[in-house]
């Protein structure tokens, strides 16, 4: 097969027999993933040159395809293999003569008929090609899907670590119209895809293009070629050329056919100038006429329906001798796949192990690595406490010595101080005279203070005895000052300024006597503040004597610390036994494992087994498959940008409200008699 576009020339090559040599002519050959040039010679036929296409991309099942062109007027056309490739008239004369090699019939089961690798890989890149080009609908969440299997096929299994951001976005995964119809970036499309594309995980190429194939096939419009006709009412309609038969659309709607005319039921096409006449199986049908606005796209109708229909009879009959012996071919191929695939299973489940064990014996290396280094850093603390330790020792016996020197020279002081105290004896019993007539002189002061207080006591005891008499006769003269006043007035005020004056008179003694009773307490609570002041002062003191002291300690703790590592045992430390035969002693025995057979009897039988599972679980992948792009379908629903709904849309979705698929649709158009879809047709 061909698996990567490249350009192929072959010149002056022509691989059917020759007679003579004659003229030759360039031929260009566009393959859906590559471009082949050939010079063809004048009298060569379009069989020849299609088998020469076909025996170069190394393409058995060549029934499906065919070899299209634009005639000179741009409608599209096939060339005729029975004919010679430059007798036919709509040949285009430019140089070189370029064809489309694509397929021009379509399976009716892709899984059951295609049976070769590249037929299934051409199939897979035009129907793709044809899905993002939008010539065929498709709906937005089968489209995310079809893409997943499409990356599946391009790039392989999905390995998260060598996966990189954006690869995705830069794709041609999906049509136009879908990116349009939601408010959605690039990376988030990216996102989406990749999740399915994770889950496609061991699934070969072939078998993602295979799977892709079979959701496309389901597509309403996939494997049609559409026409514009229109009946004896000159109606708008469409023409559908499909491998189970006649198509009828509306105008308006290419996605659910209105009458369909199977194969089976046609006994003869043809047409005559613009009218196509179809006679159907049923003699008592009349026949089924329409009309086309070209006299080309009759003939291009023609050549589709008998294809299709040859196609359509051949199914029905026993395979030939060719298709029997390919299938067997693929059947077997298939089966050594499927055992080559088995065993490179079984391979990468046995590296994996391998690559776990290595990776935990690595991890386990670097852990006591670690731990080595760890207990490395631990013994140069220890040894640098000690020596740290050490010189505090030193320090501290220097300090010693210095102490016991003073101390033996403070003795010596105080020898010396008793000397001198017993030659002072005298001196001190003359101070004790002294003395004694000191306090007889500060007794002799005391009692004459004594006596002055007393005679200060009797003079302040006469002023207050004067201050008494004057106080009264100030009295005195007030009530004499009262009388003569009411005496000469006659007026009643004596009361009120006898009031008064009791009301603003002031005692001086009282006052002061007061004042000085109040005085006492008040020096008692200053004396007491200040005493809690200098008790609080004293608190204050011993609290931040408290705090330094602490931080002597915290300076001090190092060395304890040094002190307990100095002692401390350090088995947990302790370096491991890194020999050879410890450390690879879990080392697996790869030779044993490189030589373990891979494939034994058993094994045959369990893989038929796997391939029978398969078979039983595909309906059930099926089902989750429609789940999950319901599922997906609800997700983006909010993020649809409704005026980009197009008119397929809005059908698509009136189809699914319905319940109706593919073919069911198929199934209900055609019921009834030949005859009523007819009439039916002629009044549309």
């Amino acid at each position: 097969g061909i698996n990567s576009r490249y350009f192929l020339k072959i010149s002056n090559m022509s691989l059917f027999r020759r007679k003579k040599s004659g003229k030759v002519f360039p031929v260009k050959i566009s393959t859906m993933d590559a471009e082949l040039e050939f010079s063809l010679d004048y009298k060569a036929t379009g069989q020849e040159l299609f088998d020469l296409v076909c025996r170069t991309i190394g393409l058995r099942e060549t029934w499906y395809f065919g070899l299209q062109f634009q005639d000179s007027k741009n409608y599209i056309a096939w060339l005729k293999l029975d004919k010679k490739v430059m007798d036919q008239p709509d040949i285009p004369r430019n140089s070189p003569v370029h064809f489309l090699f694509l397929a021009k019939f379509y399976p009716e089961d892709v899984s059951e008929e295609l049976v070769q690798e590249i037929t299934q890989h051409l199939f897979f890149l035009q129907v793709k090609q044809s899905i993002l080009n939008m010539d065929i609908y498709c709906p937005p969440e089968a489209s995310v899907l079809l893409a997943s299997y499409a990356v599946q096929a391009k790039y392989g299994d999905y390995e998260e670590s060598s996966y990189q951001p954006g690869l995705l976005a830069n794709e041609d995964l999906l049509p136009q119209r879908v990116i349009d119809q939601y408010k959605m970036t690039r990376e988030m499309w990216e996102e989406r895809i990749k999740v399915w594309y994770a889950d496609h995980r061991g699934m070969s190429r072939d078998e993602a293009e295979m799977e892709y194939l079979k959701i496309a096939q389901d597509l309403d419009m996939c494997g049609v070629n559409y026409f514009q006709i229109f009946n004896k009412k000159e109606s708008d309609l469409w023409l559908g050329v499909t491998n189970l038969g006649l198509n009828i659309y509306e105008n308006e709607n290419k996605l659910t056919p209105k009458i369909m005319f199977p194969w089976s039921e046609i006994r003869n096409i043809s047409f005559d100038d613009k009218k196509f006449i179809i006679k159907t199986v049923d003699k008592s049908s009349p026949n089924f006429a329409f009309y086309s606005k070209k006299l080309r796209m009759n003939k291009l109708i023609l050549d589709l329906c008998i294809g299709n229909h040859d196609l359509f009879m051949k199914r029905r009959k026993p395979d030939t001798m060719e298709v029997q012996q390919m299938k067997a071919q693929a059947k077997e191929e298939k089966l050594r796949r499927q055992i080559e695939r088995s065993k490179l299973a079984r391979e990468k489940q046995l590296r994996e192990e391998v690559e776990r064990e290595k990776s935990a014996l690595e991890a386990r290396l670097i852990q006591y690595q670690e731990e080595v280094r760890l207990a490395k850093e631990a013994l140069q603390r220890s040894e640098e406490s000690a020596e740290l330790l050490a010189e505090k020792s030193m320090v501290a016996h220097q300090e010693a010595m210095l102490l016991q020197q003073k101390a033996s020279e403070a003795e010596a002081e105080v020898q010396r101080i008793k000397l001198s105290v017993i030659k002072t004896e005298e001196e001190r019993q003359q101070m004790e005279r002294k003395s004694r007539e000191t306090e007889l002189i500060v007794t002799r002061m005391v009692e004459e203070a004594e006596r002055r207080k007393t005679e200060a006591e009797t003079l302040r005891q006469e002023v207050v005895q004067a201050r008494e008499a004057e106080k009264e006769a100030k009295n005195k003269l007030l009530e004499f000052l009262n009388i003569s006043m009411t005496d000469m007035k006659g007026s009643p005020t004596s009361g009120s300024g006898q009031a008064a004056g009791q009301h603003n008179g002031f005692s001086p003694l009282g006052g002061n006597g007061s004042v000085m009773s109040n005085l006492s307490p008040v020096r008692d609570v200053r004396n007491f503040s200040m005493d809690q002041s200098q008790g609080h002062g004293y608190i204050q003191h011993q609290t931040d004597y408290s705090l330094v002291h602490s931080t002597d300690e915290l300076n001090q703790s190092p060395l304890d610390v040094s002190a307990g590592l100095n002692g401390f045992n350090l088995s947990h430390y302790s370096v491991p036994n890194l020999s050879t035969n410890n450390v690879f002693g879990h080392r697996l025995d790869f030779s044993s494992s490189v030589s373990h057979d891979l494939m034994t009897e058993n094994d045959m039988e369990a893989l038929s087994l796997e391939i029978e599972k398969e078979r039983s679980q595909y309906l059930e992948k099926s089902k989750h498959l429609q789940d999950q792009l319901i599922t997906f379908k609800s997700e983006i629903e909010e993020l649809k940008v409704e005026e980009n709904i197009c008119d397929l849309d809005k059908l698509h979705s009136e189809q699914q409200t319905q319940g109706e698929t593919k073919y069911s649709t198929i199934q209900k158009v055609k019921r009834g008699s030949t005859q009523s879809r007819v009439a039916f047709f002629e009044e549309l």
